[in-house]
């Protein structure tokens, strides 16, 4: 281990890209503890405690929204407009055929990602400026127009620079840039974690405690499985005669992994599943329908079980979207059948195709059933010891060990790749 890092160190290329993210990493963490003026932080955190949805997102960012600093809404807003243009690219034909042109399509689907997060972290901006002013804790003062466009324009910078800092990040290949800011805001929460554990730390409840510990471990486990898991497919090259010389003939084989969507269902299926009770909570103080119907979406949501159900729903879900995102089937059929490659017993072409989508689809049934139950256990240990703690360490936990299995084989790969080179 020592060794590997002692490689990585003394390779000049490798050692800047890496000290660049984490450089990044510290502006982000410095800009979650710069608040925006005029609002009182000490009765914003006891309005977060007696939330749970705002809680939740305060959790997963890193304590940016309970200081109420410029960038309290995370990539939330940038996360939102990906899973937009995603959706929308499976029904509008001028989108998928960007989807279909490449790495130039793809330059433009992210363009219009990026135009599209900010009226999204404006409105997110205004919504959670009049949810916080509705409060009864006075969290946020005497609020004219001037002071209400301020705080939202810097909220929306915040996030924008994020989401540049976000793709800077991505394009050093050391680890996907949204997902490590999520990493960094969960993991710097971890000592304010740890400290209150120790400072309610209660003698009868060491079972509990002892409980949360195998929890942890097994979702560090079970991520770890379905992570690394991959079934290889035998892939055989005909032989081809050039001449004198004699090419192919050889036996390869196609990793398909147990997951290939990695974090993103997790990341998505919390974005989404925060979004209707949170829209809800600005009407639950008014009169009428509005007011009921927010009521019961808030009730529904407070459910347990049905969080649970839901919760599921969207990670089973979203695991197979995102795999049919970036998994394509076709083009790989088509790929071996130009290079002379084939899966013995399967035709070339078409039958490929269709053997490699059931092949993953029965792969994907596995990953996103061990996936979505791992997401949801902490929630049914909750059930049986009634500590809201549980339930957001689980998720996080899921999240940080994938995204650190995902970060540690991109530098992985770039260590390969500086080794070949050099023979």
């Amino acid at each position: 281990m020592w060794e590997k890092f002692s490689r990585i160190w003394h390779i000049k290329d490798l050692r800047s890209r890496i000290l660049f993210v984490l450089f990044m990493l510290v502006v982000f963490r410095f800009a979650a503890h710069i608040p925006v003026p005029g609002v009182n932080t000490e009765n914003l955190k006891q309005f977060l405690e007696g939330n749970q949805v705002l809680g939740l997102m305060n959790i997963f960012s890193g304590g940016t929204m309970e200081n109420f600093s410029v960038v309290m809404l995370g990539v939330t807003p940038y996360i939102t407009a990906s899973i937009i243009f995603q959706l929308l690219a499976m029904i509008v034909p001028r989108l998928e055929e960007l989807t279909k042109e490449g790495e130039s399509g793809q330059q433009k689907i992210n363009m219009y990602t990026r135009w599209s997060t900010i009226p999204l972290a404006l409105l997110q901006a205004y919504g959670m400026i009049k949810l916080l002013s509705q409060s009864q804790y006075n969290i946020m003062g005497t609020l004219d127009a001037y002071k209400y466009v301020s705080i939202m324009i810097t909220i929306t910078a915040g996030t924008v620079l994020l989401m540049w800092i976000g793709e800077l990040i991505t394009e050093k290949n050391v680890g996907n840039g949204v997902s490590l800011l999520i990493f960094a805001g969960i993991v710097a929460s971890l000592p304010t974690v740890v400290q209150n554990v120790f400072i309610n730390y209660n003698p009868s409840q060491l079972f509990t405690y002892l409980l949360f510990v195998a929890l942890a471990l097994v979702t560090i486990v079970g991520v770890v499985i379905i992570t690394e898991g991959q079934r290889n497919i035998p892939v055989s090259y005909a032989k081809q005669i050039r001449g004198s010389r004699t090419f192919g003939g050889t036996t390869s084989h196609l990793p398909l992994r147990v997951n290939m969507a990695g974090v993103i269902p997790i990341i998505f299926a919390i974005s989404l599943i925060l979004f209707p009770p949170m829209i809800a909570q600005f009407f639950v103080n008014g009169s009428g329908f509005s007011a009921r119907a927010a009521l019961f979406v808030v009730n529904v949501f407070n459910n347990q079980l049905i969080y649970a159900i839901m919760y599921f729903v969207l990670v089973f879900g979203f695991t197979y979207f995102y795999t049919a995102v970036i998994f394509h089937p076709q083009k790989i059929a088509e790929n071996l059948q130009r290079q002379g490659g084939f899966i013995p017993g399967i035709r070339p072409g078409k039958e490929t195709e269709k053997y490699l989508q059931k092949v993953v689809s029965r792969l994907l049934l596995s990953g996103a059933l061990f996936l979505g139950l791992i997401a949801i256990l902490p929630l049914i240990v909750q059930a049986f010891t009634g500590i809201q703690s549980l339930a957001i360490g689980g998720t996080s936990l899921l999240i940080v060990v994938s995204v650190a299995i995902e970060t540690a084989k991109q530098i992985e790969a770039q260590l390969k790749m500086h080794e070949y080179d050099r023979v």
